[in-house]
């Protein structure tokens, strides 16, 4: 691979550079709706993939070539560096992540392991490191946030109002500060070594931290997550952070050292700029469009287009991931028609 025909337009938009069209990327783009992948899920499971870095790459590199992608995205799971730590997680199939030994007490955090990321995750490393030999575009990778890895650990699976967690942050102080400041050590260390192995943007997924007041991720979140980020940025790649159902939390996210704010699409590109968000915006066509027709897809996907037309830090792309039931020619249109009608 040579410089001449490496795509940096995802990392020029990050950096709020001029770009020639408005790069596109999808969360979960990486399997789902792929039927090259779901043969291989037919003869392996997420983690024999993500333990093989030939076919990690693989899965990793298809949306790429098949959509013509501005940027690939490290096929793993937030979930991948709690064993490590002495977390018991399983990825059940129409549940999710399930972990049968939750946090409930302040020894339970203590017990919690540190990661050796050359030791714990060679795989994860050893995966970036083949894919940087392959890809003609950015590679991003990322790592869960600490609230979202926390209401996991302390519910034991999915939760839908976090009621364990928020008990445990609003009522045990020094239990949730501990959580905090390991979770916080553990996503420094993980991500520096994915950036080290040569990831080249890193996305913070705070998938559920929306459940949260902007009053409550100031005072529970926000120090921990300006440690991350203040912290990562000293290793100079693009940092995006994205959460579902977070759009009131939007102008804490500005107040970060980061460089995007991923929005789902319960806020639209010019609420977020008449806010004053300056940084680089990432969205947000809400994925169940692209179940329905085409016209509706154009009709919406343009929407998004021509309130960021004026605007080189933008990125397309969903306000949430890839759904099994999309068609992998409509993912491979729409990315067709964004650099067509963004073109300059």
């Amino acid at each position: 691979m040579t410089n001449e025909t490496f795509n940096d337009q995802f990392l020029k938009a990050c950096r709020q550079e001029p770009v020639t069209h408005t790069p596109v990327w999808y969360m979960r783009q990486a399997g789902r709706s792929q039927p090259e992948y779901r043969a291989l899920k037919e003869k392996y499971s997420l983690f024999e993939i993500t333990h093989d870095p030939e076919l990690c790459a693989y899965v990793t590199r298809l949306p790429v070539e098949q959509y013509n992608n501005d940027a690939a995205i490290l096929y793993k799971d937030i979930m991948t560096p709690l064993p490590a730590m002495g977390v018991d997680v399983e990825i059940k199939s129409g549940i999710g992540p399930v972990i049968d030994n939750p946090i409930r007490s302040k020894a339970d955090v203590e017990q919690l392991a540190e990661l050796n990321p050359e030791e714990d995750i060679y795989y994860v490393l050893d995966t970036i490191r083949l894919l940087r030999t392959q890809l003609s575009v950015p590679l991003i990778s990322f790592s869960g946030a600490p609230f979202t890895l926390a209401s996991y650990m302390v519910e034991g699976g999915p939760s839908k109002n976090y009621a364990k967690t928020k008990a445990m942050m609003f009522g045990d102080a020094e239990t949730w500060n501990l959580l905090m400041d390991k979770l916080a050590d553990m996503i420094i260390t993980y991500v520096k070594s994915q950036i080290k192995a040569g990831a080249q943007a890193i996305q913070l997924f705070d998938s559920w931290v929306g459940a949260l007041s902007v009053k409550d991720y100031r005072a529970y979140i926000k120090p921990t997550m300006e440690k991350i980020c203040q912290e990562l940025r000293k290793e100079g790649v693009p940092l995006i952070l994205y959460g579902v159902g977070a759009s009131h939390l939007i102008k804490e996210w500005d107040d970060l050292p980061i460089d995007v704010i991923g929005l789902d699409w319960r806020m639209s590109v010019q609420e977020a700029r008449e806010l004053g968000i300056t940084k680089t915006l990432q969205g947000n066509l809400d994925p169940t469009v692209l179940l329905s027709s085409w016209e509706a897809i154009e009709r919406e996907t343009k929407y998004i287009l021509d309130q960021a037309k004026d605007d080189h830090a933008f990125i397309f792309n969903l306000g949430h991931g890839v759904f099994p039931e999309i068609q992998p020619e409509t993912l491979a249109s729409v990315t067709s028609f964004v650099h067509d009608y963004t073109q300059k």
